[in-house]
């Protein structure tokens, strides 16, 4: 009896060993379906941010837009200058007289005969419309602050009102004094 006593207490340990191991054993597939779900859970939620990011982004293009303009341009177009205008001097529309002597030069597109030719032909046009344009204006719209909505203002003045086909793309003032004659 003795030898089957011990051979029972041997055959319950035994089943308390394999119950020990069919736990451990269990736990593991448990333990591995966590896992499994959390790496799903990540790479679904960083696939997620990746297409919301590209669709932000309209597929990575930038959202800021610098606008291309001759001020942002990295070089300077290069123009042909018309300087035959000469030194323009008046008096301005003020109460108290102030005088303005002005040399302005008009660059046009390199190499372009045909304005060349109609500002040559139409140079007396420009040199009263210059003087009309400067005594027309007063001495607080001629100051240096103004000076390029001045340049502005003029090439568009004489590209619609004195020029048929040729255009004035810039306007340079070789000579631009204002004095007041007190």
């Amino acid at each position: 009896m003795s030898d089957e006593s011990d051979v029972n207490i041997e055959e319950g340990a035994e089943e308390a060993d394999s119950g020990k191991k069919k736990k451990s054993i269990g736990l593991l597939p448990g333990l591995l379906k966590f896992i499994a779900i959390g790496l799903g859970a990540l790479i679904f939620i960083v696939t997620v941010a990746v297409i919301t990011f590209n669709i932000m982004n309209k597929g990575g293009k930038s959202q800021t837009v610098v606008p291309q303009t001759e001020s942002y341009a990295a070089t300077k177009k290069q123009y042909s200058m018309f300087t035959l205008i000469g030194n323009i001097s008046t008096q301005t529309r003020d109460v108290t007289p102030w005088s303005i002597s002005v040399d302005m030069i008009l660059g046009y597109d390199l190499n372009d005969t045909a304005t060349s030719t109609e500002l040559t032909s139409r140079l007396y046009q420009l040199r009263d419309f210059t003087r009309m344009y400067f005594r027309g204006k007063s001495a607080a719209e001629l100051q240096p602050e103004n000076e390029a909505r001045i340049k502005n203002e003029i090439r568009e003045l004489i590209n619609t009102t004195i020029l048929e086909r040729a255009r004035v793309r810039e306007v340079l003032f070789d000579k631009f004094d204002l004095f007041n004659m007190e």
